[in-house]
Order: structure tokens, then C-alpha cells, then sequence
């Protein structure tokens, strides 16, 4: 009985292969087999959220997922929120409102939010502070992230209305 196993992953878009034993965390298989650094590893016990990507769009501690429990499903790491080397709409937003200080916790909170807002755009700002509080940050204070992802939400929803709302408005 071999304890490695062939995995295939598809991360940010991209299929991956490599040779887990099946002990393995997502987050180690990202890092140090794929080498994608931007999830930051923290306190290994899922609770700073330090290590937060999307699978399948939800969002999850890489920290506590086995990576072969991660086979079949679609990865997104913070690299995936650039596209040609421009920051998205979330991290000029990270930026503009001061939401990071040291950025150590900062690409967990990103892909916190990308899932958060995917899964629920009409977000207040109560709501937005319930779900960041999922993650630490020792530096911010959370005002500014969640000012960061309050506006992120506030242009999204300019920019692309619900129709579906309007519809059902008497």
C-alpha cells in the first residue's frame, strides 16, 4: 500500500499534479509544492484565517483541509484577484482605505471578502464586521477592512445592478 498519492488540482484556473500523502494540508501543498506564497501560514489551527482561499467559491482554512480532499474542486489563492498585473477591485480598495498595515494577514482577509461578497453583494456594513471577525489582524482595528469591503460592495452594485430585485419591486 503506497502512502503518496497522484492529485490533480485546479488552481486559479490552472490544473496541477503532484504526489501527497494523504496527510497534507491544502495550505502546504499550495506553498511549498506550487509554490503560491500568498497564503500566508499562521497559526495552523484554523483559527486566524491567515491561510483563507476559495474552494469551489467558499471560503475555507487551507490550514485545515486535506489537500486530497481538495481534488475535483476549483482553488482560488489571492494571486487569482490580479489579472496582467493589476490589482482587482477588492485590493484597490484594501489599498485606498488603509486596510492593511503589515499585510501579514491581508491575503486571508481578501479572499474572506471575495467569497463573502460573491455569496451576498447586498451586504450591510453589520453583516460585512460579522463575517471579517471570522479573521485576525492584530494591526487595522477592522474599521478600515471593513470600510474596504463596504466600498468594494457599494461599486460592484453600481456597476452591475440586480435586475432580478427590480423585477420583483412592487
Amino acid at each position: 500500500m503506497s502512502d503518496r498519492h497522484l492529485i490533480v488540482l485546479n488552481v486559479n484556473g490552472t490544473e496541477y499534479e503532484a504526489v501527497v500523502e494523504p496527510r497534507k494540508t491544502l495550505l502546504d501543498v499550495l506553498r511549498h509544492d506550487l509554490g503560491l506564497t500568498g497564503t500566508h501560514v499562521g497559526c495552523e489551527h484554523g483559527v486566524c484565517g491567515a491561510c483563507t482561499v476559495l474552494v469551489d467559491d467558499a471560503p475555507v482554512r487551507a490550514c485545515l483541509m486535506f489537500a486530497v480532499q481538495a481534488e475535483g474542486s476549483d482553488i482560488r489563492t489571492v494571486e487569482s484577484l490580479a489579472t496582467n498585473r493589476e490589482l482587482s477591485d477588492l485590493q484597490q480598495a484594501f489599498s485606498a482605505n488603509h486596510a492593511l498595515q503589515c499585510g501579514f494577514c491581508t491575503p486571508g482577509f481578501l479572499m474572506l471578502a471575495e467569497g463573502f461578497l460573491a455569496e451576498r453583494p447586498d451586504a450591510d456594513r453589520e453583516e460585512i464586521r460579522e463575517a471579517v471577525s471570522a479573521n485576525l489582524c492584530r494591526c487595522t482595528g477592522y474599521q478600515t477592512i471593513v470600510d474596504a469591503i463596504s466600498t468594494t460592495a457599494a461599486r460592484r452594485r453600481a456597476a452591475c445592478p440586480h435586475p432580478e430585485k427590480e423585477a420583483t419591486t412592487p
